[in-house]
């Protein structure tokens, strides 16, 4: 029973476009039949004013090798948004810290491998100082990087990053 078992059999959180609860699916059949679902992203900045990416790690089951923000997923069918939140940047990154909710908008984009992701997207806001730990089978590197230096990269290097990670540096929340 490997890591790819255990995801497969995760349930998450079907929503209607006022983020209202109306069910729960099992998470790689959503993903395949793109119905919306309640996700949340997380950026982590520290006192530099530069914020945390990772490089997804290649066996994601999707996105796998591109950079995105400090962390994101889903939470578990029965999960606040609030604990679902700390416990994927526990797992994702090694440590917590405090998280603001910013905003949430919805998108939906189709990928290569047949899998839509159709979302319900919660953004967080955190400031963390020290280096995370990351968990090698999420995360495949990192880096601190500022805002400007990370704007003229994706400008040059779009394809190198996760598509919900530019739509939400294209709406300024920042």
């Amino acid at each position: 029973m490997g890591y790819y078992y255990l995801m497969e059999e995760k349930k998450i959180i079907l929503v209607d476009d006022k983020d209202n609860e109306i069910g729960k699916g099992e998470k790689m059949k959503v993903h395949k039949e793109g119905k919306l679902h309640r996700a949340f992203s997380i950026f982590i900045f520290n006192s530099k004013k530069e914020l945390l990416i990772q490089k997804r790690a290649i066996n994601k089951y999707h996105n796998g090798g591109l950079w995105s923000n400090s962390c994101c997923s889903h939470p578990n069918y029965g999960e606040s948004l609030g604990k679902a939140t700390h416990r994927r940047l526990k797992e994702e990154m090694g440590f917590d810290c405090n998280l603001v909710k910013m905003s949430s908008f919805i998108y939906r984009k189709k990928f290569e491998n047949g899998l839509i992701e159709h979302e319900y997207d919660h953004i967080f806001v955190g400031e963390y100082e020290k280096e995370p730990v990351p968990n090698l089978e999420e995360v495949e590197d990192w880096r601190w990087i500022n805002l400007e230096d990370l704007k003229n990269d994706i400008l040059i290097n779009s394809d190198n990053y996760t598509f919900w990670f530019k739509k939400i540096l294209d709406k300024n929340i920042f």
